[in-house]
């Protein structure tokens, strides 16, 4: 009996545990293939030599709005792209789920909130959020030329969905490409992400 109970509880474990492990500060990035708004493949390793943010968003998310609505992840976009940086927006949203959209609607979102990140992609299987462990909304992540992953974690250092701490709080994502940029090393190369779940 004890032998079975035990067959069963390690077959449980097995269905629970994560089909890849978490990327981890230094490791290469887990590559992957998603189709953007435009209909367009694109690779990660495509962009290898620049530096890459990734942002894991939900537009109807409330944390995520509060840095739309306020024009922060928007500043944040334009300032990164003009100076050569790659910015993927990445929906993990499933059909059916709280943020799920297609192309189409993505393109819209981008045109009325004046986004401007190079890309964004669709990820409704949820494979490529699963290989990078995407908790929430946004979660962020920057991928260094060579490859690796240099940061991950939140937007920044206040976990709140007002707007007005904004200002507050220290820019991880600025902050941490402005010392990798400047040939130094990442002074907070791992943060804890807050908002929504991502809806897989």
């Amino acid at each position: 009996m004890r032998k079975q109970f035990t067959i069963l509880l390690t077959t449980a474990l097995l269905a629970c545990a994560p089909a890849t492990a978490a990327p981890k500060i230094g490791d290469p990035a887990p590559d992957f293939t998603l189709t953007d708004s435009n209909g367009k493949s694109q690779a990660l390793s495509a962009y290898k030599g620049k530096y890459v943010v990734l942002e894991w968003t939900n537009n109807e998310c409330p944390f995520v709005v509060k840095h739309y609505k306020s024009g922060n992840m928007q500043s944040q976009q334009k300032e990164l792209t003009g100076k050569g940086v790659i910015w993927l927006s990445v929906i993990s949203s499933a059909p059916g789920k709280q943020g799920q959209v297609d192309g189409a609607k993505a393109n819209e979102l981008t045109k009325s909130r004046g986004a401007s990140p190079t890309a964004v992609l669709l990820d409704p299987a949820g494979d490529a959020g699963r290989k990078y462990d995407a908790k929430t909304t946004p979660h962020m992540y920057i991928v260094a030329p060579d490859g690796k992953l240099i940061y991950m974690g939140g937007i920044d250092s206040i976990p709140s969905s007002d707007a007005e701490d904004i200002a507050k709080a220290t820019p991880y994502v600025k902050v941490a490409l402005s010392e990798a940029m400047a040939g130094k090393p990442v002074s907070n190369a791992s943060t804890r992400p807050y908002g929504c779940s991502v809806k897989y």
